[in-house]
């Protein structure tokens, strides 16, 4: 079975086009996701790359929404836009997400979080969305949460980051295949898929 790393931050808008879909790509193309959250925000800081600056920031704001609308549609699930963005709780939710794919709920939290995020306008890591996602999950909300504040997953989170940094990923969605081709957007799983296919021949 051939393997891709998924590198996504929970705060990038288009992922959710991928996470409520990547299941079942999975099963129909019997490929294996590894899932890897990092701070897509620390990279285009890094990289000076600030998203949506004014005067065209209502332009490209109101596109992206219209944009992952449409695309919802195209893939026969729905979007409610706007979502609330950017998130006040960008790290904590994907610290959640690092411990999570170290105790084995990490993919279900995601795909939880997404879905309460742009169907219900839940906003990801903020009260009472993640006690209500824990219950669905059986974890203990202070628990949880005092274990994805520890240094040992700031440290993961941190090199997850650093590491994407240097596969080349500066953006969420990214998948990459055989630890150097590198697919950023949603749009660019198919053209992932169809490399693996290609080069497979």
């Amino acid at each position: 079975m051939e393997e891709i790393n998924f590198w996504f931050s929970i705060g990038s808008t288009y992922t959710y086009l991928t996470v409520n879909r990547l299941h079942e790509v999975a099963k129909k193309e019997n490929i294996k996701f590894n899932w890897h959250p990092f701070s897509v925000r620390k990279i285009m800081m890094d990289m000076d790359n600030i998203p949506f600056t004014p005067p065209a920031k209502k332009i490209k704001s109101d596109y992206m929404w219209r944009d992952i609308e449409r695309r919802a549609n195209f893939y026969g699930f729905e979007a409610k836009v706007p979502a609330p963005y950017p998130l006040k709780e960008f790290d904590l939710a994907n610290q959640i997400a690092i411990l999570g794919m170290n105790e084995g709920w990490g993919v279900d939290y995601v795909y939880k979080t997404y879905q309460r995020w742009f169907q219900q306008g839940k906003e990801p890591a903020t009260q009472p969305n993640l006690n209500e996602i824990f219950q669905e999950l059986n974890l203990d909300p202070d628990t949880t949460i005092k274990k994805a504040n520890e240094q040992e997953i700031k440290d993961k989170y941190l090199s997850n980051t650093e590491y994407a940094y240097k596969k080349g990923v500066f953006g969420s969605p990214t998948f990459v295949y055989d630890g150097k081709e590198v697919f950023w957007g949603d749009d660019r799983l198919e053209d992932c898929i169809k490399w693996i296919r290609l080069k497979g021949k």
